[in-house]
């Protein structure tokens, strides 16, 4: 972490790093931190297939589940 002028982590009014429900650091499957290159960059950043098929399908997005399924996005 930079800890030079401008950086650290922002300790202000917003800043921190929010605890509460829904915050912290995930360190599950793909979560934690940067450690190098990724072979797959375009979905470095995605969660855990199962855990988006779930969330998309709690908020009734199955015509998007059907597409990606089409797609082999699942496979």
């Amino acid at each position: 972490m930079y800890t030079g002028v401008g950086g650290g982590l922002y300790t202000g009014v917003g800043g921190g790093l929010y605890t509460g429900v829904g915050g912290g650091l995930y360190t599950g499957p793909g979560g934690g931190l940067y450690a190098g290159p990724c072979t797959d960059p375009y979905r470095s950043i995605w969660p855990p297939r199962d855990i988006m098929r779930r969330y998309m399908e709690q908020h009734g997005l199955g015509h998007l589940i059907r597409l990606m399924d089409a797609h082999g996005f699942w496979d």
